[in-house]
């Protein structure tokens, strides 16, 4: 994607007595590393004491054999981040961890909370966190606050049956959910539970899989299902929490149950493997670039994606348009999709790194290259350069969503706005700045089609800004937010 919009997290829960869990998560996190690569982490249990390690870096940079080794137990959540609220340090590293009297609970999160100034004014009216002091929010990012919440609920439980009553982590977490506004998908444990959550408007994934041997998974994608050969059995419910334990699978409602899933996870986010809403993300991006070839046809000799996520888009433009695909740039491997340097002329030596276009192939020759969407607009005007000093006669961009004009509040780390080149100018000044020949954008509706979705389903507000959950008014002015967003209003389904 053109531009510095990143990820989601990703998030996994296992309950596997029996299972080396840490490695199973370990795995799981290793198929979910394109949702965050700033830090990962860990939290295992044994039944009794609930042990976390977490650092910055890749999977495979922060655990090694000697540290999975020591992760022992039959429950573990796990978490890649990249950050939405709070800065990236070690200390919002996730999962976040909670401990005291009333028990020990862990958390990981992807998505992002709007009303984090709420809920950390009825944590200072209470008194702050009621927890021991090496329990305290001690982070910036909303996780904190929640783990925050659910360990001062069970302390409060724990309080008023005198001290001596066994304190219920699924009734402190049913309690703080319906207070949570904005876009989560948790997974949480205490010493001896697993639990799973979505918030009302099902924004972020969260999927349950089934093991071989009668474990069970939680992943934010079934493409981590895969790589434990779990079986998928169906998606958490918005509005749902999940507790696993020896007994199984067990779910209650915390709300109704409103569907505004993020179409952008079904356009870039997501690994195409994986399956969202029923429709496999791989077919769903060769739909998207079918109708693109439809709304948006152009002269040309080839058909070349921006790798990785632009293949199967243009994949199904090459089809449709009858115009040979073929693969333009030769990318490198071993450079991270987080490779930003601190100046500009760093920044573009950087995607000369990622990506090196093959002359033999486009030397005059009229492309047409597919982006999934334009952010800045800086990172395409490079790569229409490149492609012109590698010899293409004409260059064509088609990008295979809309224009993104209004910024994410619900765990996309978007640019504000007035950085959003969507938002500050015409297809046409955007064509003019990245200088190619032409420029189209997939229509909002043709996107929505190709998903082959109900398309009430589905959150667009980066595009429409239609945001069904609403934006508190200093978080707009945070995000640089000019004019009054619209309400969407969703389905309700039963």
């Amino acid at each position: 994607m053109s531009g510095e919009a990143r990820d989601a997290c990703g998030v996994v829960g296992i309950y596997a007595p029996g299972e080396d869990v840490a490695r199973l998560t370990y795995h799981a996190l290793y198929a979910l590393q394109h949702r965050g690569q700033e830090s990962a982490g860990i939290a295992v249990s044994d039944g009794g004491t609930v042990v976390v390690y977490k650092d910055l870096g890749l999977v495979a940079q922060v655990f090694d054999e000697t540290v999975l080794s020591s992760l022992r137990g039959h429950l573990a959540i796990g978490h890649v981040r990249y950050s939405t609220t709070g800065a990236s340090s070690w200390a919002n590293a996730q999962p976040s961890y909670k401990s005291g009297p009333a028990g020990q609970i862990a958390l990981a999160h992807n998505g992002n909370l709007v009303n984090t100034v709420e809920l950390k004014r009825s944590l200072a009216e209470a008194g702050g966190d009621p927890t021991p002091e090496r329990a305290r929010v001690a982070s910036s990012s909303d996780t904190e606050l929640v783990a925050a919440h659910i360990a001062r609920e069970r302390m409060n439980k724990l309080r008023g049956s005198n001290g001596h009553d066994p304190v219920s982590a699924k009734e402190a977490i049913l309690e703080v959910l319906p207070k949570l506004s904005g876009a989560f998908s948790f997974t949480m444990m205490d010493e001896d539970k697993v639990f799973g959550a979505r918030d009302p408007f099902g924004v972020r994934p969260l999927c349950i899989g089934r093991l071989p041997d009668g474990g069970w998974v939680l992943a934010s994608e079934t493409c981590a299902l895969d790589l434990l050969g779990a079986r998928f059995i169906r998606d958490v419910e918005p509005g749902e929490l999940v507790m696993i334990d020896e007994q199984g699978v067990t779910s209650e409602r915390f709300a109704p149950t409103t569907s505004a899933a993020c179409v952008f996870e079904h356009v870039y986010f997501a690994r195409p493997d994986s399956t969202l809403m029923g429709q496999n993300v791989y077919a769903t991006r060769y739909r998207m670039g079918q109708r693109l070839a439809e709304e948006a046809p152009a002269q040309a000799e080839l058909v070349m994606p921006l790798p990785d996520s632009g293949v199967p888009s243009a994949q199904g433009y090459a089809q449709a348009s009858g115009i040979p695909y073929g693969e333009g740039f030769v990318k490198n491997r071993y450079v991270g999709r987080t490779f930003i340097q601190p100046t500009q002329s760093m920044r573009q030596q950087g995607i000369r790194m990622k990506l090196n276009p093959l002359r033999e192939v486009i030397a005059g020759k009229r492309l047409v290259v597919i982006e999934d969407t334009i952010v800045r607009g800086n990172t395409t005007r490079q790569i229409v350069s490149m492609l012109r000093e590698a010899g293409a006669r004409e260059v064509h961009v088609r990008i295979s969503s809309p224009p993104i004009k209004w910024p994410c509040f619900y765990g996309i780390d978007m640019p504000d706005q007035d950085d959003l080149i969507g938002a500050q100018l015409s297809v046409d000044e955007i064509r003019a700045h990245i200088q190619a020949d032409s420029l189209a954008y997939l229509s909002l509706e043709g996107m929505l089609g190709a998903t082959e979705i109900p398309q009430d389903a589905f959150c667009t507000a980066c595009f429409s800004s239609r945001y069904p959950i609403p934006i508190p008014p200093i978080e707009l002015r945070n995000k640089h937010v000019l004019e009054e967003p619209q309400t969407q209003r969703s389905s309700t389904r039963r």
